[in-house]
This record gives C-alpha cells, structure tokens and sequence, in this order.
C-alpha cells in the first residue's frame, strides 16, 4: 500500500491532499464542540451532583430526600446559622447562604419524580447537551398551573359577566318602559282589575308611610309590565342557556339538532321537492336578510307576514324589495328636515371648512 507522501507524489497526489485537508477541518470542527459533561453549569445543581449536595443515594426514596433536606436546611439556614457551630468550622453567613440555596435547588430537583427522571437521565447520557438544556427550560417554563383550570375559570368569569350584564340591562328597559305614560297606565288598570293597588286603610302598628306604599305600587306596576310585554332584542331577559359557558355544555346537542334539521331540509325540500312551508319561507327570508334569529324575532307579526304576502324567500322578489327600500330611504333621508340641516352643517361650518385664526 502506498504511503501518504508516495500519493503526493504519484498521479493521485492531488486527490489524497485534498482528502487529508477535508479530515483536518473535520477534526477541527469537532474540536470546537462543547465538552459532553454530565454535569453542566446552570442547569439543576451545576457542577453538583444533587445527590450528593443531599447525601443520599440515586436509589433514596422520597422520606429519605425529605429528611435529609430538612437536617441540611437547618444547619445552613440564614436564620440559625452561627459560626463556629459544630461541623460548620471555617464557613461564613455567606458560604453558609450560597449552600442552603444549593441544597433547596437539589431537593426540588430530586423532590418531584419527572424533574428527577429528566436529571437521572442527563447522568446517564452527557453526551445530549442539547437535549438537556432543551428539557430543563421546558420544564422551568411551563406554567405550574393546568391550562384547562384557567381555561374553565376564564369561561366561569366571562358567563358570570354575561349574565349580569345581560340583567342589568333588562333592568334598565324594565325602569323605561315603567316611565313611559302610555304602558304605565295600561299597567296600572291591569294591577287595580287584580286588585293588586286596592289601598286599604291601616291602623295601628301596621301602617304604613306614604313612602312605603309608592315603592310598593311602582314594584308592583314593573312586575306587570315584566309578565306582559315580551321584551326582544338586546334587552330581552336574560337566560342561562344563553350564556358562554351553557353555550359549551350544550354544544354537542346543537350540533346533533342541526344536522338532524339540515339532513331533513335537504330530504324533504332538495330530494323529494317538496313546497315550503310557512316557517321554511320566514327561514330563507331571514337569511336573505342576513340577520340573527333574535333580531328576526323582535319583529313584529304584521311585518313578518308582509314578507310573505311580497314572497320574499324568492332570491329576486327580495332583490326588487331591498333596491325599493334603499330607494325609500334615499327620499326620506333628502325630505327630513334634520338631515338638511345635517348636510348644511356638514357644507357651512363642519369639519371640512377651513377656518383662520382671526375668524
């Protein structure tokens, strides 16, 4: 076999320097790689072994871990640390502080069993240095709290916000409704055909002051006007169903609901051909209107059966009726007097004029 210096000079010289250089700057590079060392700074105990920062063995058992710890922390703690004490000859408050936080930093690592299993492992192979800063920031980084806790209490919070939001709205429709002349008297003649208002003459220690009384025919007169008028919309009284959180309880059964309703709609009206009915036609009336269903039930029942009379669930007799209506309101918008005054506003003296200093 040839030697290196006979391929140099021979007709394959030329190849086999290239090769001894590509191995140099190969050995090179491996040289520049960290040391694999099991024990690497920053990461657990350090340049300790945990075990023996603790005294115990890799095979000790929890109660072990836990009563060394605490001889330990005695020993070296701030507060009961004395120099001089025996055993602890030539160390200061300093040295002593630096070697109760490196005996805490072992028993927290050694306490719980997955931090314990990912350092025994790092032991065991120093060779994935990597791999070991990677599972030790993870684990350091994670939250300690589970994520499903604060996704259910962030969801808890959000419904108990909904729903008190919700009522303290009706409330303030309820307080409206209650001052406007025109339901507050049909509700007053509803409270005395019950004889809810029948003031009786009190005597004695039973009487009333005339203060008490108002309260209680204004509660009484709210609490008509809550049983009576249907309030719709975003003022409607509020229900539990409708809140975030029975939203996420009852999903799975509107999802069941509405492909048991979706399978039917295409059987009966796509596949069988069948007529529309009544509730089918305000359907795809509301949807050609793109609005919610809440908002389509606040309308009132004349209105809906307008639309069906103008056969609204055909694509272009609606089309005809929205181009009508923007038309409409075009006029009316051009005739209103505030709305002249508006664009005079807007031409003499809003924001698009431009003014001097002096003016």
């Amino acid at each position: 076999m040839a030697t290196l210096a006979e391929l140099c000079r021979g007709g394959g010289g030329g190849s086999a320097v290239r090769s001894w250089w590509w191995l140099s700057a190969l050995l090179l590079l491996t040289s520049s790689l960290p040391v694999a060392r099991a024990l690497v700074e920053g990461l657990y105990c350090g340049t300790e072994v945990c075990y023996d920062v603790l005294g115990v063995t890799r095979e000790a058992s929890k109660a072990e871990i836990a009563r060394a710890y605490r001889q330990l922390a005695r020993r070296y703690h701030p507060d009961r640390f004395r120099p001089g004490d025996l055993g602890l000859e030539g160390e200061t408050a300093e040295s002593a502080q630096q070697k109760f936080l490196l005996v805490a930093t072992a028993y927290e690592t050694l306490k719980d069993e997955d931090t314990r299993r990912d350092y025994d492992y790092m032991l065991d192979h120093p060779e994935e240095y990597y791999q070991h800063y990677y599972t030790y920031y993870r684990r350091q980084l994670t939250p300690k709290v589970d994520v499903r806790i604060v996704i259910l209490v962030t969801i808890c919070a959000i419904s108990v916000f909904q729903y008190y939001s919700w009522h303290s709205s009706y409330n303030e429709a309820i307080n409206c409704l209650a001052n406007v002349p025109k339901y507050r008297i049909q509700a007053t003649l509803i409270a005395k055909e019950q004889g809810l208002l029948n003031r009786t003459k009190e005597k004695g220690k039973n009487r009333r002051s005339k203060e008490e009384i108002r309260e209680q025919e204004e509660e009484v007169i709210r609490d008509i006007i809550k049983t009576k008028i249907d309030i719709k919309g975003g003022y409607q009284k509020p229900n539990l169903s409708d809140i975030l959180l029975c939203q996420i309880v009852l999903f799975p059964c509107y999802l069941i609901n509405y492909v048991a309703w979706y399978v039917s709609w295409v059987y009966h009206f796509t596949i069988c051909r069948e007529e529309y009915g009544d509730q089918e036609k305000l359907y795809i009336i509301r949807r050609h209107m793109k609005i919610s269903q809440s908002q389509f039930d606040s309308l009132d029942e004349i209105t809906r059966q307008s639309f069906l009379e103008k056969q609204l669930w055909i694509k272009e007799n609606y089309e005809l009726y929205r181009a009508e209506q923007e038309e409409e309101m075009k006029v009316k918008m051009a005739t209103d007097p505030k709305m002249k005054r508006y664009r005079r506003w807007r031409k003499n003296e809003g924001p698009g004029r431009l003014t001097f200093i002096d003016d």
